[in-house]
């Protein structure tokens, strides 16, 4: 193969990833979570509807855990492992970890501002906001 069309199809590759990062799906969003203990991005704002997916980048372990006293009170609660409070989730780190090349997904039908932790990192200040609007 020579250079010119190694380089075309080596930016074909790279474009096509980084577009894939910023929506996931026709009606969702990506949010990342690194090994830097981050959420990229930390802050998303989202319509009503909209379903957000987050992807572990990195190689270690994390969780999506919503503040359960930092989310609209009529929202539903949302926690990778499944938990229906941050109290069940917090009780049982292990059950919400999402592996590296693993992700979580959650639909938004409640406008308003989503704060949320990754709980094992959430000392290193791993946090993130979901900002729905109407």
């Amino acid at each position: 193969m020579n250079r010119r069309r190694l380089l075309r199809l080596g930016g074909a590759a790279l474009f096509g990833g980084l577009t894939g990062c910023s929506a996931g799906g026709r009606d969702g969003r990506r949010v990342a979570m690194t090994d830097d203990f981050d959420y990229e991005p930390a802050r998303l704002t989202v319509a009503t509807g909209t379903t957000v997916r987050w992807e572990n980048a990195g190689a270690i372990a994390h969780t999506v855990t919503a503040d359960g006293d930092g989310i609209p009170a009529d929202a539903d609660y949302f926690a990778s492992g499944g938990f229906g409070s941050e109290r069940a989730a917090r009780a049982d780190l292990r059950g919400g970890l999402i592996g590296g090349g693993e992700g979580y997904e959650h639909a938004f039908g409640t406008p308003g501002t989503y704060d949320y932790v990754c709980l094992p990192h959430e000392g290193s200040g791993m946090t993130g906001t979901v900002v729905v609007q109407p």
